[in-house]
């Protein structure tokens, strides 16, 4: 049971502040007795966490050895993407991509397959675009400075703030999602997350904090681990805090009602109805039809089997009728859902006969490839268990009962 530093029931050494990790104590400095400005100065944020952080800190793969390209690399990963997902891949993707050289000689495609699984494929493209300017540029060595690495393809501030100032040690300030939480809670600021003028003072208040740090490493790592682990937004751990003393929103009872919400954004359905074409024979075997994505937009530059896409899902003879062939030989095979950050998407997976030369033209630029080599091909996940479903079946599924939609 966790208790509450100021429970007139804890102990005293409580009262002064304690954090409790793995079954150890570690005393924190008491502050009580110090004047707010005191309390709440950049220096002792810092300092606090600065304790803090390597005793809490979570032994994640990109942390066991700490380079410029490492730490690149897993804070594009973590971009959106949990945390899990992350150590579990980051490994992978370091031991086929080692450096910037390796990633930058290597095809855009093989980059992507790697990373699959993480979503936002646009950052796979931008981290490839960005490595062959590490080498163009700086020699195949990521760029300690700020304005630098601004300049590679995919890197905005909180990704400069985070490479300068883990990898080089530079004080430069980062805000992403964690960060903002923990500044305004402890500021006690009743404001909405994504108002700019949050934002603005969350980057000022960032930087103050970093200058006052020893080490801007530890301080911002430790800023990230706290709004992580501790400072979450549903249910935070306040005993476990190393700034819970210090902090507003916690004074006030409520510290879960700081930041407000944000406002939701508009949620976009989508079906892709997705076309088996008739394999063709080959003496490497049976080749299927595929095509690549767009190079912007979701899944830019991936593999996919031809679909038509729309808002809702289209009736059998109306995709039929668009694809010039007769309806009763277009049979449903499978249904998948998928939702992303924004969108909620359906799969309707057809086995169709050969569409009309017309219908062929708009599915656009086709490829055959063996079947066997699908595997090969950087997919989205719903796509690749389509490929997956089909490898494991030499023989197609049975049509869906169902009457009326695909």
């Amino acid at each position: 049971m966790k208790r509450d530093p100021d429970d007139g029931r804890a102990s005293e050494r409580s009262r002064r502040g304690t954090i409790r990790r793995g079954g150890d104590d570690v005393e924190r400095v008491p502050v009580e007795s110090a004047p707010r400005n005191e309390r709440t100065s950049a220096e002792a944020i810092a300092g606090a966490i600065e304790r803090w952080f390597p005793i809490a800190a979570r032994p994640l793969p990109w942390r066991r050895r700490r380079t410029p390209y490492r730490v690149l690399v897993s804070e594009t990963m973590l971009q959106q993407t949990q945390v899990a997902r992350v150590a579990e891949r980051f490994p992978r993707f370091m031991r086929r991509f080692p450096s910037a050289r390796t990633l930058a000689a290597s095809p855009l495609d093989d980059v992507l397959q790697e990373w699959e699984g993480l979503g936002y494929y646009r950052r796979a493209r931008l981290l490839h675009e960005a490595a062959r300017r590490i080498v163009e540029r700086h020699g195949g060595r990521v760029p300690a400075e700020e304005a630098d690495l601004r300049d590679l393809p995919g890197v905005g501030a909180y990704t400069a703030g985070a490479v300068a100032s883990i990898a080089h040690g530079r004080p430069a300030a980062i805000v992403d999602g964690n960060v903002l939480r923990v500044l305004v809670r402890v500021a006690g600021r009743e404001v909405a997350a994504d108002d700019p003028e949050t934002i603005r003072w969350c980057w000022s208040r960032s930087r103050e904090i970093v200058e006052a740090a020893r080490s801007p490493a530890t301080l911002n790592e430790g800023l990230m681990e706290l709004g992580a682990t501790v400072c979450t937004p549903r249910g935070p751990a306040c005993g476990d805090c190393p700034l819970a003393d210090r902090c507003v929103a916690r004074a006030k009872g409520d510290p879960e009602s700081i930041p407000l919400p944000k406002r939701r954004p508009r949620r976009i359905r989508l079906v892709h109805h997705v076309l088996l074409l008739p394999p063709r024979d080959s003496e490497s075997g049976r080749l299927v039809a595929v095509r690549r994505r767009p190079e912007t937009g979701l899944w830019a530059s991936m593999w996919e089997f031809p679909s038509i896409e729309t808002p809702r899902r289209m009736r059998r003879r109306t995709i039929a009728d668009r694809l010039g062939v007769a309806e009763s030989e277009v049979r449903r095979l499978d249904l998948l859902r998928h939702a992303t950050t924004h969108r909620d998407l359906e799969f309707v997976v057809l086995r169709v006969p050969l569409p009309s030369p017309e219908a062929v033209r708009d599915l656009g630029e086709l490829v055959y490839v063996p079947e066997t080599r699908l595997a090969e091909l950087a997919m989205s996940v719903p796509q690749r268990r389509i490929a997956d479903a089909m490898l494991a079946s030499s023989e197609p599924a049975q049509p869906s009962s169902r009457r009326g939609g695909a």
